[in-house]
């Protein structure tokens, strides 16, 4: 067996509009068509691979479980969403690997952006 690549990542959220608003209007991400599965969820298009939200009545962030999206320079990512009014924690270094920072979305997930070495 040999894989090609993640596919896509699925979230749980609390508040699917909410949560679909940040990753649509503040990090910029396209909604993808979904099939009609008897429960609220969207696809979003994240460049190679996709985002999956699947709303879950009683959502908690699970603690220190996060996903990372590829991004050119992370100074000037972190500063565009700091910019508009998220909270993110760095960039940092990580010597031999590049370069960081963290936020969450409005459901409490963890996110990583990352300018690879």
């Amino acid at each position: 067996m040999e894989f090609a690549g993640v596919h896509h990542v699925s979230l749980n959220v609390g508040d699917l509009e909410q949560t679909a608003r940040f990753y649509t209007e503040i990090l910029g991400l396209k909604v993808l068509p979904r099939p009609d599965f008897g429960f609220p969820g969207m696809w979003l298009d994240a460049g190679a691979q996709q985002i999956h939200l699947i709303q879950v009545d009683q959502h908690a962030a699970p603690e220190g479980q996060h996903f990372a999206l590829r991004v050119e320079d992370v100074d000037v990512a972190a500063r565009e969403l700091t910019g508009k009014g998220v909270k993110v924690r760095g960039p940092f270094e990580i010597p031999g690997a590049g370069r960081q920072c963290f936020l969450r979305d409005p459901s409490g997930n963890l996110i990583e952006l990352n300018q690879p070495a």
